[in-house]
């Protein structure tokens, strides 16, 4: 009988059932081109890894977290994913990742890392934009549509899960249009429910179909269930980073173009509804109807597409769209305005090229009770604005206070210290500026309300929802 001498080097060929009475020789004739093991999942998972970014973060833990106080501040760590959508270093994830985060820190797949920052977000959606200064142009995510689901189809998640970075986990659609209430403060709609394994950690990272497309942004899992995650569709997710990116929030740029994601299965297109009258757009002869089909260099097919296409051009730069008008294509070129915010008298327009500014009516509530009540916040002057402003084309601004629990305010993730900037269209440089804004006749009929706040030199931009009544 043959036999087995086990020693150190031999118990781990054991172990790994190379050794025993059953173990065979080595053939060389043995196969060992691994074409044969690249199935369509392996294809799926290397379009799409290259894309996704592992994300750490540091803050203060808050009061309310500490048991034991020391006198000193206490460190929380946190973890989350993200998904590359230019190639210039901008990331979305989802708002709970970077929320109130003292530090960011972006690792790409090769194990290139980044220091981040935020760039604009979405509470509400919970969606976020990140920034990165790459030294190198990065893997954009391909992206598909969630407008074709079907049940019980594959889809793979990547994450950083528990903080083993680039974690794949397979599974199906489970089921499709899920309201989900987190918690008292957080609430989603229209979710795709999945049972590929979602971890602390996954949060902004892909969920893909067996393409390697993503199709949707994982965000949540059930406490205490068993294979039971959601994600934002990417139909849903693409038109809030269009927002998150338009070239007007991040660099006070101005095209004026109207336009709708058109997704239905493999039919997806930008399609113009209407351009503001006397824009960019308008002088470029942009009709409705037409279709953008490239932007510059970058192939249109949403409108999150043609703002990244946007970003970052020069002021007088042409800028060529390609569009499909009927039958035929054409190009025509676009010029971008820059935004000349103007020191606001009642009345006066914050944005070129906006309409007929509406009548001046009486205040029937001061500026301090009118915010507080409808908005949440407290506002008082904004004491060296030349220094606090300077590099940015503000005339002035409102310093926050106070964020009232539960407040529109609130959930839009305002804190005290950030500098009102903007309403709307308006301007928000006093007392007078914020009051006539809120105490407007057709105030809600803006809603939601656009808001500009400057918080540690960046502008962030986002929407308060204004309820139907002043109680």
């Amino acid at each position: 009988m043959l036999k087995c001498v086990v020693h150190a080097s031999c118990y781990a060929l054991f172990l790994l059932g190379l050794c025993g009475p059953f173990a065979v020789a080595s053939d060389s004739t043995a196969p060992t081109d691994t074409s044969s093991r690249i199935t369509p999942i392996v294809r799926a998972v290397r379009r799409a890894v290259r894309s996704t970014v592992n994300i750490h973060s540091e803050k203060r833990a808050k009061a309310s977290d500490v048991i034991f106080s020391t006198g000193r501040d206490r460190k929380v760590n946190g973890m989350g994913t993200g998904v590359v959508i230019d190639e210039r270093g901008y990331i979305v994830t989802n708002h709970h990742v970077v929320a109130e985060v003292d530090s960011l820190r972006v690792t790409l797949f090769d194990g290139t890392s980044y220091t981040a920052r935020v760039i604009s977000f979405d509470s509400r959606r919970d969606l976020a934009i990140i920034k990165i200064e790459p030294q190198q142009k990065l893997d954009v995510m391909p992206c598909g549509t969630s407008s074709d689901l079907m049940l019980g189809e594959d889809v793979l998640a990547i994450g950083n899960a528990f903080g083993y970075e680039h974690t794949v986990t397979r599974g199906i659609v489970s089921a499709l249009s899920r309201d989900v209430e987190v918690n008292e403060e957080q609430a989603y709609e229209n979710l795709i429910q999945i049972d590929a394994a979602i971890n602390p950690g996954n949060s902004g990272g892909p969920l893909l179909n067996r393409m390697g497309d993503m199709i949707g942004i994982n965000v949540a899992i059930r406490a205490g269930a068993q294979k039971i995650g959601f994600a934002i569709p990417v139909d849903d997710a693409r038109q809030i980073i269009a927002r998150l990116i338009n070239v007007e929030r991040l660099e006070q740029r101005y095209h004026g173009v109207i336009a709708k994601d058109f997704k239905q299965g493999p039919e997806r297109r930008l399609v113009v509804q209407a351009t503001q009258s006397s824009s960019p757009a308008a002088s470029a002869g942009l009709q409705p109807g037409d279709v953008i089909v490239r932007a510059g260099s970058v192939e249109v097919v949403d409108s999150a597409d043609l703002e990244r296409a946007l970003l970052g051009r020069k002021l007088g730069e042409l800028i060529d769209l390609v569009i499909r008008r009927g039958e035929e294509e054409q190009t025509v070129k676009l010029q971008l305005s820059a935004l000349q915010p103007n020191r606001m008298n009642p009345g006066r327009h914050m944005i070129a090229g906006s309409t007929t500014p509406p009548r001046v009516t009486s205040a029937n509530m001061s500026s301090d009770e009118s915010s507080w009540q409808i908005l949440g916040v407290r506002l008082g002057p904004l004491e060296d604005a030349e220094q606090k402003l300077a590099g940015h084309p503000y005339h002035g601004g409102m310093v926050v206070t106070d964020v009232r629990r539960d407040s529109p305010a609130y959930r839009n993730g305002i804190q005290e210290g950030d500098i009102l900037v903007g309403l709307h269209v308006w301007e928000t440089v006093n007392d007078e500026n914020v009051r006539y804004v809120i105490n407007h006749p057709q105030l809600f009929t803006f809603s939601p309300l656009k808001f500009y706040i400057l918080r540690q030199g960046e502008t962030l931009y986002g929407h308060f929802q204004i309820a139907s009544n002043r109680n």
